[in-house]
């Protein structure tokens, strides 16, 4: 009887981990950024840098080629991380969490509505009340954020969303992490470029946080527990992410949680909660 108890206390656990991994790379970038400790290049480039060293122990293996992965994979999580840490420059952590995810889970469900999947009433309404709720965070106004940060991020969770669509075909994700990971590297070069480039030891530790301990370490944890979760709850535990990273950003960037960003959420997580428990009434 004990037994039965052991696999869902641990993948409870994990998965807590995992979200809580997840929110803190939007904590780490914005306490890099909000005391301009660094630059957003030169934070993405360490934190890609520290990421595919991370990656790249954990598989054992030498070259991106033998890991896995795609140059395609590999653009969109580019594509993703510059997009990230510019957007950070000018947003709250709690505010580009919830454009983050809300973006990344409305590009997966658009893409599978235009590979001719049906859309019930249910998940239609989900999905309406989710843009809504996006239009609400970054409509003109005193509380609303800034305009290219909102864009950026808005631009970040589509290019998450594509990595993750890519991703779905591969084998063993965590080695097509590594390998995505190493690829991006090979395609950073261009960011050194970049004027006004600066960082601090400070800012090159929120970086290597970033990369290793919530991305590196944390998609570890997360495909640990994965395999034990199915897809619907998967996608139901990602809501508590923007909800984490608020929390956080009051707790350790005293930033405030105002009553745009409270309906915003309510609104977007309420409205992907829907389509989720759609799709999981639609399969049984």
């Amino acid at each position: 009887m004990k037994t039965k108890n052991v696999a869902p206390v641990r993948v409870v656990w994990l998965t807590v981990l995992a979200m809580t991994a997840f929110a803190a790379n939007s904590i780490f970038c914005r306490l890099a950024l909000a005391h301009d400790s660094i630059d957003p290049a030169t934070f993405t480039i360490v934190r890609l840098a520290s990421g595919a060293a991370v990656l790249w122990v954990l598989t054992r293996r030498p070259s991106a080629a033998q890991v896995g992965g795609s140059w395609s994979a590999a653009l969109a999580l580019l594509a993703y991380a510059i997009c990230f840490s510019f957007a950070y420059s000018n947003l709250a952590a709690g505010t580009g969490a919830l454009l983050l995810f809300g973006a990344v889970q409305v590009t997966m469900v658009l893409n599978g509505v235009l590979k001719g999947e049906r859309v019930g009433l249910i998940e239609g309404g989900g999905l309406a009340l989710a843009f809504c709720g996006l239009i609400v965070l970054v409509a003109p106004g005193v509380a609303a954020p800034h305009p290219l940060g909102a864009l950026l991020m808005i631009l970040a969770g589509i290019a998450w969303g594509a990595y993750s669509l890519l991703g779905r075909g591969f084998a063993d994700p965590l080695a097509a992490s590594a390998g995505n990971f190493l690829r991006a590297i090979a395609m950073v070069v261009p960011l050194l470029l970049i004027p006004g480039g600066h960082w601090s030891l400070q800012g090159i530790m929120w970086a290597v946080l970033s990369g290793a301990l919530a991305s590196g370490l944390g998609y570890l944890i997360w495909y640990a527990a994965l395999a034990e979760l199915s897809a619907t709850r998967a996608a139901s535990v990602q809501l508590s992410v923007p909800v984490i990273a608020a929390i956080g950003g009051v707790m350790f960037l005293a930033e405030p949680f105002t009553i745009r960003l409270a309906i915003s959420s309510v609104a977007v997580l309420g409205g992907i909660a829907l389509v989720v428990r759609y799709r999981s009434s639609q399969k049984a």
